[in-house]
C-alpha cells in the first residue's frame, strides 16, 4: 500500500538527508524516567499507562484481574495483508481452518468458488509486486480530470523523491563497502568504526557516515539498510514504472468485479518473505500468549483468517472488496485492514463490501495512514465516509499510532490524524512481534495500531458475544484514556496540537477500560432481551 509502505521510505529518508547534510479518563502527563528495558519494550503496548508511565493498553491487566475464569468463546479475525506465514511457531496453533473444505481434493466443496481454501484466500496468486494507483491513473490518457491532475501531481513528487533517495541509499551503500574493505570484514561493530584510524579523505568520511547511521538504527543496521533500499528501488522499478504490469502474473481483469475465482489457496504467497507485514500483523493480535516465544498476542482466542491481498505497491479495489467479503462469508467477526492508498478508482466496490460487512455483524479495523497528514482533508482509502464528514457505516473503526514514550512525543511521527476521520490512537512505534521463518521483529506504523485494536476488539467480541460490531466500537472510542494535553504532530517539535483535536474519540485505547465497560453493556443488552 501506499500509505503504509512510503511511511518507512519518508522516515528513512528524513534519516539519511540528516546523516549527509483508570480511575480517571484523563490523566496529565507523567513521563517515564528512563529507557524502557528491552523487556518492557517487547510488551510495551499491554502495559500500564498508570502504573508504568508507559501508554500500553492494560491488556496484562486485563488477564491479571479481570478475565480469570471466564469462558470465551472462539473468534475468527481475518488479516487482510500481504499474506500471513501460517506455518510460523508462534501462529500455527491459531490459524482458521475451514472445516467445510477438503485439504488437498483440487474440489471446491464448500462451492464459494475458491477451491481448496482451507486457512483463507491469496487474490494475489503468485504476483508480488504492483503500481501506486496514481501510477495505473497516469497510464490511461489525460482525460482532464481533477482526479487526473492531482495523480500526476503526486506521481510527479513522489518521483524526484525516491530519485533523491536513491542517490542518498547508493551514498550510504558505498560508505558501508568503504568501511568492510577498511576493516577486512562483511559485519562490524560502532565501536570498530570509530576506532578507525587512516588518513584516506573517502575512508574518514565513510567512518562518519557510517558512525550516523549505527547510531540512530543500532546493530541491525545492514539489514535495515538492504531493507531501504529493496524499497527504493522497488518504488523506481515497479511502484512507479508507467511500463511495469504486476497484474500479467495473475492474469486476472481487476476492473471487472464479476470475476471472482483468481487466485490461489498459498496464503503466503510465492515467497515468504513477501508476508513479512501480514504475519507481523496477525502476530500482534494472535501469538501465543506466555510460550516463552517471541511476544504476546493481544487476543487468546482467536483464529487467523489469511487472506492475502496486498501487494508491494496499492491494492486493487477489487481484490479488497472481494477480501472484505470472503471474510464475512466464512465467518470472520473482526477483519483487519493494514492497507490504504490515496486513490480508489472503484471505492464504491470496497463502500458496498464495507455495508455488507455491516449488515453482517462484522466489525473492521482499519489503519489511519503513516503520511502524517491530516485525512479530514486528504484522501485515504479505504474510508467509511465518502464526503470525509458523514458516515455511511457503523462498523469501520481508524486508527492512528502512538509512540511508547508518554508525553508531547506521544502521537507517532508518521501517523495519520483526523479530529472526525481517525477515531482512536494505539500503540505502533517498535511493536515486537512474528515474522516469516520463525522470527521476530520490531516494526511500526499505523499498521501496528490497528491489529492492537483488533485485538482488543476480538477479546471482547469473544467474552462478550451478544454485544454488535457497532456496540464493540463505541466501547473501544468511549473507554479509553483521555489525552488532555498539546503533543507534537509529524514529530515537529513546533507543531504542537491539543491531542483531543486530532481524532473523534480524543482518547487512546484501553483494553481493560474497554473490558469492563462491554461487561457492563453486555449484562444490560441480556437484561433488555429478556424483558423484550
Amino acid at each position: 500500500m501506499k500509505n503504509l509502505k512510503t511511511a518507512c521510505l519518508s522516515i528513512a529518508l528524513s534519516l539519511l538527508l540528516s546523516i549527509s547534510s483508570q480511575a480517571q479518563n484523563s490523566v496529565p502527563f507523567a513521563t517515564k524516567k528512563g529507557k524502557l528495558s528491552e523487556e518492557q519494550l517487547k510488551r510495551w503496548s499491554h502495559l500500564d499507562l498508570l502504573k508504568d508511565s508507559i501508554p500500553g493498553m492494560s491488556v496484562d491487566r486485563v488477564y491479571e484481574e479481570l478475565i480469570k475464569n471466564k469462558v470465551g468463546k472462539k473468534v475468527v479475525v481475518a488479516v487482510v495483508d500481504s499474506g500471513v506465514d501460517i506455518e510460523h511457531e508462534d501462529l500455527k496453533s491459531v490459524v482458521w481452518t475451514n472445516k467445510k473444505e477438503i485439504a488437498g481434493n483440487a474440489i471446491d466443496d464448500d462451492k464459494n468458488g475458491y477451491v481448496d481454501d482451507i486457512n483463507g484466500w491469496n487474490f494475489l496468486g503468485n504476483s508480488a509486486l504492483e503500481n501506486l494507483e496514481m501510477t495505473r491513473i497516469l497510464k490511461n490518457p489525460d482525460d482532464g480530470s481533477e482526479v487526473y491532475k492531482a495523480a500526476k501531481a503526486d506521481y510527479e513528487k513522489m518521483y524526484q523523491e525516491n530519485l533523491q533517495g536513491k542517490q542518498q541509499v547508493d551514498f550510504i551503500f558505498n560508505a558501508n563497502q568503504t568501511i568492510k574493505e577498511f576493516l577486512k570484514k562483511d559485519k562490524y561493530t560502532l565501536e570498530e568504526v570509530k576506532s578507525i584510524e587512516s588518513t584516506d579523505a573517502t575512508v574518514n568520511r565513510s567512518k562518519q557516515v557510517m558512525i550516523s547511521v549505527i547510531s540512530q538504527t543500532g546493530p541491525s543496521f545492514n539489514e535495515d539498510l538492504n531493507d531501504y533500499k529493496d524499497q527504493v528501488y522497488n518504488m523506481l522499478n515497479y511502484n512507479l514504472n508507467k511500463e511495469f504490469d504486476g497484474r500479467k502474473v495473475l492474469g486476472d481483469n481487476p476492473e471487472d468485479l464479476s470475476k471472482k475465482s483468481y487466485g490461489n489457496n498459498v496464503v503466503f504467497g510465492p515467497d515468504k518473505k513477501g508476508a513479512l507485514h501480514g504475519t507481523h500483523v496477525a502476530g500482534i493480535i494472535a501469538q501465543t500468549r506466555n510460550n516463552n516465544l517471541g511476544g504476546d498476542g493481544i487476543a487468546n482466542n482467536v483464529e487467523i483468517m489469511a487472506i492475502r491481498a496486498v501487494p508491494d505497491g496499492d491494492e486493487y479495489d477489487k481484490d479488497i472488496a472481494l477480501s472484505i467479503r470472503y471474510a464475512v462469508d466464512n465467518g470472520a467477526k473482526v477483519i483487519n485492514g493494514s492497507f490504504g492508498k490515496s486513490y480508489s478508482p472503484h471505492k464504491q466496490w470496497v463502500y458496498d463490501a464495507i455495508k455488507y460487512a455491516e449488515s453482517k455483524d462484522v466489525l473492521i479495523v482499519h489503519a489511519a495512514g503513516n503520511d502524517a497528514k491530516d485525512i479530514d482533508v486528504e484522501n485515504n482509502f479505504p474510508n467509511d465516509s465518502d464526503d470525509k464528514k458523514t458516515e455511511f457505516a457503523s462498523n469501520v473503526i481508524t486508527v492512528g499510532a502512538l509512540n511508547y514514550e508518554y508525553g508531547t512525543t506521544i502521537m507517532a511521527p508518521f501517523s495519520n490524524y483526523g479530529k472526525l476521520n481517525v477515531d482512536v490512537y494505539a500503540p505502533g512505534m517498535k511493536i515486537y512481534a512474528t515474522t516469516p521463518n520463525n522470527s521476530y521483529k520490531y516494526e511500526q506504523g499505523t499498521s501496528m495500531a490497528s491489529p492492537n485494536v483488533a485485538g482488543v476488539a476480538a477479546l471482547i467480541r469473544s467474552y462478550f458475544p451478544n454485544l454488535k460490531a457497532k456496540q464493540v466500537k463505541y466501547i473501544l472510542m468511549n473507554s479509553g484514556i483521555a489525552i488532555d494535553s498539546n503533543v507534537e504532530v509529524g514529530g515537529d517539535p513546533k507543531d504542537l496540537r491539543p491531542f483531543n483535536q486530532l481524532s473523534a474519540s480524543g482518547k487512546i485505547v484501553n483494553a481493560y477500560n474497554a473490558f469492563k465497560m462491554a461487561e457492563k453493556m453486555s449484562q444490560k443488552t441480556k437484561k433488555k432481551k429478556v424483558r423484550g
